[in-house]
């Protein structure tokens, strides 16, 4: 199960988070941002790990949840057996891609990089095509109604002010 879930993450999201931002920090010749000579810029850099590091966190928590209650992974080609409604998924359907945006935006901020930005702003477009033309479809068709149900209360990208209960 662990190395399902470790090829799941070098696969997916270690490319999104590591890969892609670093091949476009390179082709940009974005210099360091350490050190730091100014309160901005060490409150820059301080702000962009903080983010990073709180989407890591999250994504990880969520990545537990699918192995967890889940008994699967984050790959389309190995998916949960069960409907993962717990945790941060009572409040919106897709926390996952909320953490591994966040995690863009730290480096975004980070890197003082809009290339990265661009990026970030274009994996939210992506996903949330995939999102709507094919994950939403498939999961209403693997879980029936208990997902019909989840899907008409728990929104898709902004959270709920008031966790979900499932009634």
């Amino acid at each position: 199960m662990l190395l399902r879930h470790l090829l799941s993450i070098l696969l997916l999201p270690f490319v999104v988070v590591i890969v892609v931002p670093w091949r476009i920090l390179r082709l940009a010749a974005t210099p360091s941002p350490l050190p730091v000579h100014s309160l901005a810029g060490g409150l820059r850099v301080a702000l962009g790990a903080l983010l990073f590091t709180a989407g890591f966190a999250f994504f990880a928590w969520c990545v537990r949840l699918f192995a967890r209650v889940g008994h699967g992974t984050l790959a389309p080609w190995d998916p949960t057996e069960a409907l993962v409604v717990v945790g941060p998924y009572r409040y919106v359907r897709n926390p996952m891609i909320t953490g591994v945006a966040v995690m863009l935006l730290g480096e975004t901020i980070l890197w003082s990089s809009r290339g990265v930005g661009v990026w970030a702003a274009s994996f939210l477009v992506i996903n949330h095509l995939y999102f709507v033309l094919s994950e939403e479809p498939g999961l209403e068709h693997r879980f029936g109604q208990p997902y019909r149900a989840y899907m008409a209360d728990v929104p898709r990208w902004i959270p709920r002010l008031r966790p979900w209960s499932g009634a």
